[in-house]
């Protein structure tokens, strides 16, 4: 559970710092993504699943 509980702190961490250096950018960006065909944000969606899952399998197996 700890090492959950720090995976998650980073992802927060990750996810909340360009809204904290870029907030008007995030904003147009964000203004911006009804416009992204829902296919291209599917492919980023898995793009970032997939690395997620290597990094993981990388930290857990080739790491240790």
């Amino acid at each position: 559970m700890d090492y959950f509980l720090c995976v998650l702190g980073l992802v927060l961490i990750i996810e909340g710092l360009p809204y904290f250096v870029f907030p008007e950018k995030m904003k147009e960006v964000l203004a911006k993504i009804p416009q992204v065909p829902a296919a291209t944000l599917r492919v980023f969606g898995i793009t970032a699943i997939i690395a997620g899952m290597l990094l993981v399998f990388i930290a857990k197996r080739l790491l240790q």
